[in-house]
This record gives C-alpha cells, structure tokens and sequence, in this order.
C-alpha cells in the first residue's frame, strides 16, 4: 500500500448516492480508481483529466467493460479532492448540463466553506 499523496472526499450525496446506483463490478473499478488518484505521484489522463474552460473542475475516468463513467471532482488545498456528481458517459462529448451541475455543485461547496 502506498503513502496517500492527496485526499478525496465526498460532498455532500452527490457522489454517494450516483456510486450507490452503481454494479459491484463498476463499484469495485470506482474505488480501485480513487485509490489510485489518491496514491500516484502522477495520476494519468486516462484518469484524471482537466476540463478545459471550466474554473478547476476535473473529471475522473472510469471504463468498465463498454461502459464509460465521469465522475467531476475539484482541488481544494491543492491535496483536497472533492467528488461531486458522476454519470454514465454515452456520448463523446461530456454534456454541457452535467457540466453545468458540477459548476453549481462546486460553488455551493466553495459558498459553504466562507
């Protein structure tokens, strides 16, 4: 097992409740992702991309099989990452309102947090 290098946390249900709708099988590649997240020096883009034009947000990348998920997540403190909402990829590019409600989640943390 290694050093965890940052720390991600869940706001609020959001994430919980989209990981609880979810197969084990797509459960298990979930977890195994966000350790991963946690433990590289280095996390690859197959897993963790920046969304261009968007104010920090990031998407983590998760393939199962033929299924393709997105789950956003934002730094906060730079080592703090904060898992928002995640959904089942069907098209190639990320729908802008799922965008849109990461954006919306993200300020109510950053609203929260004053």
């Amino acid at each position: 097992m290694s050093e965890k290098l940052r720390t991600v946390v869940f706001y609020k249900n959001y994430f919980a409740d989209f990981l609880a709708g979810q197969r084990q099988k797509v459960k298990d590649k979930i977890i195994w992702t966000l350790k991963l997240i946690e433990e590289l020096r280095r996390v690859p883009e197959t897993y963790l991309k920046s969304l261009e034009e968007t104010d920090g947000l990031f998407e983590i990348r998760i393939k199962q099989g033929s299924d393709v998920f997105r789950i956003f997540c934002f730094f906060d403190e730079g080592k703090l990452i904060i898992l928002m909402n995640g959904f089942v990829k069907k098209t190639q590019k990320t729908p802008k309102q799922e965008i849109e409600k990461a954006l919306k989640i993200k300020k109510e943390y950053h609203d929260e947090k004053k």
